[in-house]
């Protein structure tokens, strides 16, 4: 008997998953049907600011696989086409072709939802305004790109919001050469970041000549009389600009599975278990149903506590997660530490774990040390600064999490610490970790090991 699997969405965890289920039971077993609201499959979202600044030369670069390619892998799959509706206890879906407004309803036996994430929008006078643009899907930087062609002789650009997608839009727009205007609420760009750490990066954005706007909230794009963005402003008053990005982070899109009666988490997003199976209020399982991707959210194995992470590294794994539970095989998604990365021209951050504001909302006691080193040894060619900052719990000495802001070289040092922290070392086990060492790559003491012998006498 061949059994019917729907898929709700087609980017990676949709995609991953249903390519998974299909190449491990065959076609004589599973047929699988996938519905994209959009033009394009299996792609990086994560790579737009990158193509907008001119690092990646074309849009089809950061597409990994094309809808053609699935089909000829004999997946049924519809672009174009949004899931509508939800009938959980019929077993089916109700579409739209959004090109027609044709609908129609497709049975299924098992049901995976991937309807991933929608970047924060708010509902202010003159943000749906021309030249005013939010960066999440491929036609976002295809619109972007087309308001950079627009550029004036000395372009100005306002981007609002000043975590990883503000900054890396930053950076993209110094690429471009605009005079950029970062405006952001918070004390300091980057709040996953502690506030010194934080300052370190503003610093960096204001030497690269960006000027930063703390502690404003944007209320208004304004506009000219051509009807299109030329300011925008805030509590702390006007920041000209003809082109407008916003970088104020995403949120799950579950307004489908919350019109099905889903239950949702507190940050909005899908309950699964570790084989990414949804769950009710109640933590039971509902039958037939995973998720995966942005749509979800996920266990902090630091914290305890659950968090919605939009990153394509994790749709990717819990969608193979999916794909392997639904050929009956054992694989498990157990959590994150937290991990991201990121960097404005020549300034690196990273953090994973959590941060002084988060383990106090996590009832964790923590005590931190932060440190200055350098890249590689001081006396080898191109060594630059560092800072490192790591949090332990005091007593039993685990490790809770770590942040750096630096020069080259620097934030890919945060995987050891998310090993360190995905396996529950204390400061002193990753202190004798053996990290490789030599003058071109690190001092004697890498940064991440200097930091923990600061940090083991506060323990």
């Amino acid at each position: 008997m061949t059994e019917r699997l729907v898929v709700v969405g087609g980017d990676a965890a949709g995609m991953s998953a249903a390519s998974q289920a299909r190449r491990r039971l065959g076609s004589d077993r599973l047929r699988v049907t996938v519905f994209e609201r959009g033009a394009f499959t299996s792609y990086s979202a994560c790579g737009i600011p990158y193509w907008t600044g001119g690092l990646v030369a074309e849009r089809d670069d950061l597409v990994a696989r094309t809808p053609q390619q699935h089909r000829a892998r004999g997946i049924e799959l519809h672009t174009g086409t949004e899931v509508v509706e939800l009938d959980l206890a019929g077993r089916r879906v109700r579409s739209r072709d959004l090109d027609t407004g044709e609908e129609w309803w497709t049975g299924y036996d098992r049901l995976v939802l991937a309807t991933g994430a929608e970047p924060v929008r708010p509902a202010l006078p003159g943000f749906d305004a021309p030249g005013v643009h939010a960066v999440h899907t491929l036609p976002d930087g295809e619109a972007l790109l087309d308001s950079l062609g627009r550029s004036g002789e000395h372009p100005r650009a306002v981007v609002v919001g000043g975590g990883y997608i503000g900054i890396e839009m930053v950076e993209a727009l110094l690429l471009r050469g605009y005079r950029v205007t970062l405006v952001h609420r918070t004390p300091e760009p980057m709040p996953g970041l502690d506030p010194e750490l934080g300052e370190l990066v503003r610093r960096g954005l204001v030497e690269l000549g960006v000027e930063v706007v703390p502690g404003a909230e944007a209320v208004e794009v304004l506009c000219g009389p051509d009807g299109r963005a030329r300011a925008v402003r805030s509590t702390v008053g006007e920041h000209p600009g003809e082109l407008v990005v916003l970088g104020l982070g995403v949120r799950p899109r579950t307004g489908l599975a919350r019109a099905a009666g889903l239950a949702l988490g507190v940050h909005g997003g899908l309950r699964t278990d570790e084989r990414m199976r949804v769950l009710d209020a109640d933590g039971a399982r509902v039958p037939g149903v995973w998720a995966g991707g942005d749509c979800v959210e996920v266990l902090n194995l630091v914290s305890g506590r659950h968090q919605h992470v939009a990153l394509g590294t994790h749709a990717n794994k819990q969608g193979m997660v999916i794909g392997a539970d639904l050929a009956g095989e054992e694989l498990a998604f157990p959590g994150v530490v937290g991990t991201a990365v990121t960097k404005v021209r020549g300034l690196e951050i990273a953090r994973t774990g959590v941060n002084e504001r988060e383990a106090a909302a996590a009832g964790l006691a923590a005590v931190s040390v932060r440190v200055e080193s350098t890249t590689r040894a001081r006396y080898y060619p191109g060594s630059e600064r560092l800072t490192v900052k790591l949090l332990a719990e005091p007593g039993s000495g685990r490790l809770l999490g770590a942040q750096l802001v630096g020069g080259g070289g620097t934030a890919k040092r945060v995987d050891a610490a998310a090993v360190a922290l995905g396996a529950g070392l204390t400061v002193r086990q990753l202190l004798f970790q053996d990290l490789g060492y030599a003058p071109p790559f690190s001092p004697v003491w890498d940064p991440l090991l200097s930091a923990a012998r600061a940090l083991l006498p506060k323990l």
